[in-house]
């Protein structure tokens, strides 16, 4: 959930390639609002958190496709009312929209189709834990996609301690016994779609000087629409609108990623992209405590075990080289 925002901050990139600096220069001075960014971040974890509990809510009265669908209309529409209150105007070029669409696809209507689709079978908990392994996938991608990303021993060795943590997760000695394949594999490749569509904006959109709010906002209204095209192939109307699981879809898109992305900006922009990435590794936690506490999750050992496992190894491969 927390990749989603990251994706179009094209002038310090993603995690997985951002500088490791926070310390503003002269030219770029920090940003302070009224509100202390500790609780901007706090907010931000627990809004990410919540995000798979709100998904798997809104499956429960409406098809995937369109929960996905409204998610991606609410924010939209939060997007839209920020871009109206600054003046912002969506960026010109057939090129860019070019490469919009594709961004849209692999960073917003893939991933947020796969993670509604997998929590049809798996827990909440369990989707948020996939969730983390993004920025290992990212880290692997990026050996072989970027040349300017060299590996060190750190981060090699946190790569392969992340993915022990997945096997830990999966319960891999007792042969995946209870797990819902196509769900997890569906979370996991949800997951692996973030990176995907980060190195292709790298690749694509660095430099385009359009603000970032511009750039996001077409990148979701774009991934609203591709979902407007696809969403009466493979469902029908729904007959009744359940109150719950439509405000639960309000929520995750007027919040987890319209509000989610605008704070995460702002964030970014006043404390730097290495502190603010850190929100990462509380969004399994906050997971996993929403699941079990309010919808009642079961959770094995392994599960909890796995998970610090999996953002140990994804701190490693976030950690820059010694001095």
């Amino acid at each position: 959930m927390c990749y989603e925002i990251v994706c179009l901050i094209v002038t310090t990139m993603s995690a997985v390639t951002t500088p490791r600096t926070d310390t503003p220069t002269a030219a770029t001075p920090r940003r302070r609002t009224a509100l202390d960014w500790r609780i901007r971040f706090g907010a931000l974890s627990l809004i990410w958190g919540f995000s798979f509990l709100l998904i798997k809510v809104g499956t429960e009265g409406y098809a995937p496709f369109q929960v996905t669908f409204g998610r991606l209309l609410f924010g939209t529409a939060v997007l839209a009312a920020a871009m109206a209150v600054k003046r912002e105007r969506l960026p010109r070029g057939a090129r860019t929209w070019g490469h919009l669409t594709v961004a849209a696809f692999l960073l917003n209507a893939l991933p947020f189709s796969l993670f509604a689709y997998s929590e049809l079978t798996i827990p909440s908990t369990l989707a948020g834990i996939c969730n983390a392994t993004s920025p290992l996938w990212g880290m692997a991608l990026s050996l072989v996609a970027l040349s300017e990303d060299r590996p060190t021993r750190r981060r090699v060795a946190g790569l392969g301690i992340g993915f022990l943590g997945v096997l830990t997760v999966l319960g891999v000695w007792q042969g995946f016994h209870g797990l819902d394949a196509t769900g997890t594999l569906m979370a996991l490749l949800a997951s692996l779609s973030y990176p995907i569509g980060w190195i292709y904006v790298r690749r694509t959109l660095a430099g385009t000087g359009h603000s970032h709010l511009s750039m996001t906002g077409a990148q979701l209204l774009l991934a609203t629409v591709q979902l407007a095209l696809v969403t009466p192939l493979f469902t029908a109307l729904p007959s009744h609108f359940p109150v719950v699981p439509l405000l639960a879809i309000a929520a995750l898109g007027a919040l987890g990623t319209g509000l989610a992305m605008l704070v995460q900006y702002g964030i970014v922009a006043e404390v730097g992209p290495t502190t603010a990435q850190m929100v990462t590794y509380f969004i399994p936690v906050i997971a996993t405590a929403a699941g079990v506490a309010i919808l009642g999750e079961s959770l094995s050992w392994s599960t909890p075990v796995g998970a610090v496992i999996v953002l140990a190894g994804a701190a490693l491969t976030q950690a820059g080289p010694r001095r």
